[in-house]
């Protein structure tokens, strides 16, 4: 007799997250602060496809794993496969704010994919009326729950991400007993992002799966609409902890005027987590990648691009790159975290000698980035530091979009700023300079408010898009 095959698993479209009790884990290294897994322990619907949003640096990917029993507790992975050595820490109380980030992380072993067909049931047919308790028994047991993975790669390594790819469904196959092809045949690739387009043929052909397009603004509202739920995902900084970052030198001033502020007596220096989600609509997203652009999002959820610039990450890169011997972004935050902006940069206490009270300007103000470099003219090229440097540059870009930010949020009455992309990087000055612009701006009636996987809101987007709606492949 021949052997039944098992029942096949539902279609992408008939799935929804379960986000109840969702946590996110805490890693090893500081490496993945800004890619940690995500533990969705009530999660039992099967998914087999992969998202990856591909930019213009860096290219992301997003992959959910099953686990054969819930963890006891955030601590550990949620993955099969998972070997020790990948075993996360326990969950943090708040993302650090000092390390460098180094991309590629070191490791990507993090589980196996579902099969696209479940294993047969101890050889036992099944028929159309035992179709549905067999799957859903079936789910049940072999699929309690799992974690939503996280991993990046250089853009301009594009090889190591399909290399990446193409090793995960392999790993899949061989973790689940199924054969390649079959694995292959059930794997689908969600792409997003400028490179969806012009890595397409690479993906299809290379990693051998079907290969799906989305809209980038569409996934990454839908990335902002889901990852918002997620307890202690969205986190924003005390007016002290924004002061002891900017002005590390300078005690926090004990007269200044009372600001109106968002919520009733915040915590001082301190990250403050958002526990208890709500959907947080309508609101203004500043997405910072290479460039930056700004989308204004309805309460029914419709967005609309309402303004940008081409002053983003990309400018801060390629100046920094230029101008000092730091060649990747990690190395340049790590300078500029031992930067005195000062020595380059002229100071509204340069120009009066004090603060000008009467337009509200403090004398540390800085009135012109890199105006004391126009000034030293007698001091030769190459002695200013390079850690000087990236600081000056990390605080006008920051500053810069702070200021855009604001006048988007004003102008259409916005409350909510969310700030999302690469570029911020759960770095400390990036965030304290943000959040000072939109504090200074708004006169204490707004504050910014940041995400701990920032870099991965259209990757996100495209995952979950296609488990809501399963659209037709690209061809």
């Amino acid at each position: 007799m021949s052997p039944v095959a098992g029942p096949s698993l539902p279609t992408a479209k008939t799935i929804q997250v379960d986000t109840r009790g969702a946590m996110i884990l805490d890693e090893e290294s500081p490496e993945t602060r800004d890619s940690r897994g995500i533990y969705f322990p009530n999660y039992i619907e099967p998914v087999s496809h992969i998202a990856v949003d591909i930019g213009g640096s860096l290219a992301k990917v997003i992959y959910f794993t099953r686990s054969t029993n819930p963890p006891s507790s955030p601590s550990q992975i949620a993955t099969r496969g998972s070997t020790p050595s990948t075993l996360p820490t326990p969950l943090s109380s708040s993302p650090p704010n000092d390390s460098p980030i180094s991309s590629p992380p070191a490791k990507h072993d993090r589980g196996a994919l579902t099969p696209a067909v479940l294993e047969q049931c101890n050889g036992h047919g099944g028929g159309a009326d035992l179709h549905d308790s067999l799957l859903r028994r079936a789910s049940v047991q072999h699929f309690p729950g799992g974690s939503l993975n996280f991993e990046r790669f250089e853009t301009e390594r594009i090889a190591d991400c399909v290399a990446f790819l193409r090793t995960l469904i392999a790993r899949s196959a061989a973790v689940n007993g199924v054969p390649l092809e079959e694995m292959r045949r059930g794997v689908k690739i969600i792409a997003t992002g400028g490179g969806a387009h012009r890595f397409f043929a690479l993906l299809a052909d290379e990693v051998q799966v079907e290969v799906h397009r989305e809209d980038e603004m569409a996934c990454l509202i839908e990335g902002l609409k889901f990852i918002t739920l997620i307890p202690d995902e969205v986190y924003y900084f005390s007016d002290e902890l924004i002061h002891s970052v900017s002005h590390p030198q300078q005690p926090a001033p004990q007269s200044q005027p009372q600001l109106e502020r968002p919520s009733p007596n915040p915590p001082k220096y301190a990250v403050t987590f958002v526990q208890d989600p709500v959907p947080q609509l309508p609101c203004l997203l500043v997405n910072i990648g290479s460039g930056v652009s700004i989308v204004k999002v309805d309460e029914d959820g419709s967005y609309e691009r309402v303004s940008g610039t081409s002053l983003g990450g990309g400018t801060l890169w390629g100046l920094l790159s230029l101008l000092t011997p730091a060649s990747t972004f990690d190395e340049m935050l790590a300078l500029s975290e031992k930067g005195d902006n000062e020595t380059v940069d002229m100071l509204v206490g340069d120009i009066y000698g004090a603060d000008y009270s009467k337009l509200g300007l403090k004398s540390t103000m800085i009135a012109s980035t890199f105006g004391k470099v126009f000034k030293k003219q007698g001091v030769r090229k190459g002695t200013f530091r390079a850690e000087d440097i990236a600081k000056s540059l990390l605080y006008a870009i920051s500053n810069n979009i702070g200021q855009i930010a604001y006048m988007n949020a004003e102008k259409y009455n916005l409350d909510r700023i969310y700030f999302g992309g690469y570029f911020i990087r759960g770095h400390a000055a990036t965030i304290s300079t943000l959040s000072y612009a939109i504090r200074f701006w708004s006169k204490g009636t707004k504050r910014a408010l940041f995400l701990r996987h920032e870099g991965f809101l259209g990757a996100i987007g495209a995952w979950i898009k296609n488990i809501g709606e399963g659209d037709e492949a690209d061809g």
